[in-house]
C-alpha cells in the first residue's frame, strides 16, 4: 500500500480503520507553535506566500467574491476574528460534534480553523476608524490573517478522524457522506487537507467523488507528509480528477519533511513556516502540505469567481498549465506541473481542454471496478445453436492394403546389409588392438586434450596445484 499502482482494490474495514487514525496525522503540520498573545498584524507580516506564489498580484483580477470553498476537515470555529462572516454554513458528517460543523473534533481539532483562515481569512479590523476590510491595493490590509480568497464563502463540514470517532462511524461513511454534501449545498472548490499512507481508498468513495465530477465541483487536497509516514502520496490525493498539491520550502525547493511524492500531485505550492488561525482567536505557526492545500484551493476560487461558468476541468488546466516548470524538465512526482503562479493563473491566456488533465474518477471506475459487473448470460441450449455450413470436405480414412514382395524384398535387403557392415567394424577394431599391443608406438598416437599431466616451470614462474601461473 506504498506504491502508486494503475489498479486499486477497495480496502476491508480493518484497513480503512487504520487508515482513519492516519488520516489526519498524516497530513498535518510537521510542527505547531503557538502564540496567541502576538499581535495579529505581525503574524500577518509573515504570509510570505501571498507574494512569493504571485497571489497579491492575483487580488488586481479576483478576491473569490460569490464562490462557496468546502473544507472537509476537523470542524471550523467561525467565531475566529479573521473569519467572521465568511462560514457560510456546515454540516457535522462524524455525527460527533455540532450539526453546523463548527464544533472542532477528532485528533486534531484546531486542524480545520488552521486550514480555514489560510484559505479564505478576512483579517480583522484594528481599533482605528473604519478601514476598508477589502485587502486590495487600494485599501489598508486589516490586521490578522488574510486567506488566499478573502472575499470567499467557506462551508464547514466537520470529520472525526486521527482517532477512535464517539460515534463509530469510519472514514469509509464520513468521506462520501462530507463530499456529496458539499457539492449539494454549493460548494464549486472542495477543500481536503486529509489524507492517509495509502495511494488506495475504499470503494464506498467512488460514488462520493464521481458526483463531484459530474456536478461540476474542483477537488484540491493535500499530497502528505514525509515526516507523518507519507512517503509517497495517499488518498484521497490519488483519485484520477483530484487536483494533488506538493510541498516547498522557503527556497521553493521540494520539501523533505512536509511533502511527499508520486505521480497524482498537480502542483507545488509553499508548505513550511506558515501561519494560520486557531480555535479560540490565537495564530500559529505549522508546516505540510495541509496548508499548501488551502492556497492551491483559494486559487481555484479566484478563477471561479473572475470566470463563473468555467467548467472545473478548465480551472485545475489553468492552474497547472501557469505553474513554473521545477525539478525534471515537465511534469514530474516531486513538483508535479511545477510551482503554483497565482496571478498568471488569473492573467495568462491559457488555451481550453475538453477534459481533466489529471484524468476522471469516471473512466477510472469503468477499467478497475469491473468485478462488480452483472451476472452472465446463462448460454443457449443447443436446439437455439444453429448449425454452420460445413466449409472443408468430409474427412476420408484410406483404405489399407497388403505390402507388395517388392517393397518386403528391399527392406530386407537393407537390414542385412548394416548388419554386415557392423560385424566388419567389429573385426577391424580387434585387429587394431592386437597390432597396437604387439607394437607401443603406436598406442602413443593420442588426439590433443589441452589438458596437462605434469608441468615444467619456466624460471621466475610459480606453480599451485600442477596448474602454471
Amino acid at each position: 500500500m506504498h506504491s502508486t499502482t494503475a489498479s486499486t482494490r477497495f480496502l476491508p474495514r480493518a484497513a480503512a480503520a487504520l487508515m482513519a487514525v492516519l488520516l489526519v496525522a498524516c497530513c498535518f503540520c510537521a510542527g505547531l507553535f503557538t502564540a496567541p498573545s502576538a499581535r495579529a498584524d505581525e503574524w500577518r507580516d509573515k504570509e510570505y506566500w501571498l507574494a512569493d506564489s504571485g497571489i497579491t498580484k492575483a487580488w488586481e483580477v479576483s478576491k473569490g467574491a460569490g464562490v462557496k470553498v468546502a473544507v472537509i476537515d476537523s470542524g471550523i470555529d467561525a467565531q475566529h476574528p479573521d473569519l467572521k462572516g465568511a462560514v457560510v454554513g456546515g454540516y457535522d458528517a462524524s455525527g460527533s460534534g455540532r450539526p453546523d460543523g463548527q464544533k472542532s473534533v477528532g485528533s486534531k481539532p484546531e486542524h480545520g480553523t488552521l486550514v480555514a483562515t489560510m484559505l479564505a481569512g478576512r483579517g480583522h479590523q484594528p481599533a482605528s476608524p473604519s478601514p476598508s476590510p477589502s485587502p486590495g491595493p487600494a485599501g489598508t490590509p486589516p490586521d490578522g490573517i488574510m486567506g488566499v480568497a478573502p472575499e470567499a464563502q467557506l462551508l464547514s463540514v466537520s470529520t472525526w478522524l486521527g482517532s477512535p470517532n464517539p460515534s463509530g462511524k469510519s472514514d469509509q461513511d464520513q468521506i462520501p457522506e462530507a463530499v456529496r454534501w458539499a457539492v449539494d449545498n454549493g460548494a464549486k472548490v472542495i477543500n481536503i487537507s486529509l489524507g492517509s499512507t495509502s495511494p488506495q481508498w475504499p470503494q464506498s468513495w467512488d460514488a462520493a467523488f464521481l458526483y463531484a465530477e459530474q456536478k461540476d465541483v474542483v477537488i484540491v487536497a493535500a499530497a502528505g507528509n514525509r515526516v507523518g509516514g507519507n512517503t509517497q502520496v495517499g488518498a484521497p490525493a490519488t483519485i484520477p480528477g483530484v487536483l494533488t498539491v506538493a510541498g516547498l520550502d522557503r527556497k521553493n525547493v521540494a520539501s523533505v519533511d512536509a511533502s511527499s511524492q508520486g505521480i497524482s500531485i498537480g502542483v507545488a505550492a509553499p508548505a513550511e513556516n506558515l501561519l494560520g488561525g486557531l480555535p479560540g482567536g490565537g495564530y500559529a505557526e505549522w508546516a505540510g502540505t495541509s496548508g499548501s492545500t488551502p492556497i492551491v484551493a483559494g486559487v481555484a476560487a479566484l478563477i471561479r469567481s473572475k470566470w463563473p461558468d468555467m467548467s472545473a476541468e478548465q480551472v485545475i488546466n489553468r492552474i497547472i498549465t501557469t505553474a513554473k516548470d521545477a525539478g525534471a524538465p515537465g511534469k514530474d512526482p516531486l513538483y508535479g506541473y511545477g510551482i503554483l503562479n497565482a496571478e498568471a493563473a488569473l492573467k495568462a491566456d491559457v488555451p481550453q481542454v475538453s477534459v481533466n488533465p489529471l484524468g476522471t474518477i469516471a473512466e477510472w471506475i469503468r477499467v478497475h471496478r469491473r468485478g462488480n459487473a452483472a451476472p452472465a448470460t446463462p448460454l443457449p441450449t443447443t436446439t437455439q445453436v444453429p448449425s454452420a455450413a460445413p466449409t472443408l470436405p468430409e474427412a476420408t480414412v484410406p483404405a489399407a492394403k497388403a505390402p507388395s514382395p517388392r517393397d518386403s524384398a528391399i527392406g530386407a535387403a537393407v537390414v542385412i546389409g548394416f548388419a554386415v557392415l557392423f560385424v566388419a567394424i567389429i573385426v577391424a577394431a580387434a585387429i587394431q588392438l592386437r597390432r597396437a599391443a604387439r607394437n607401443p608406438a603406436l598406442a602413443a598416437e593420442e588426439p590433443e586434450t589441452g589438458v596437462l599431466d605434469k608441468v615444467h616451470p619456466a624460471r621466475n614462474s610459480s606453480v599451485t596445484d600442477g596448474r602454471q601461473s
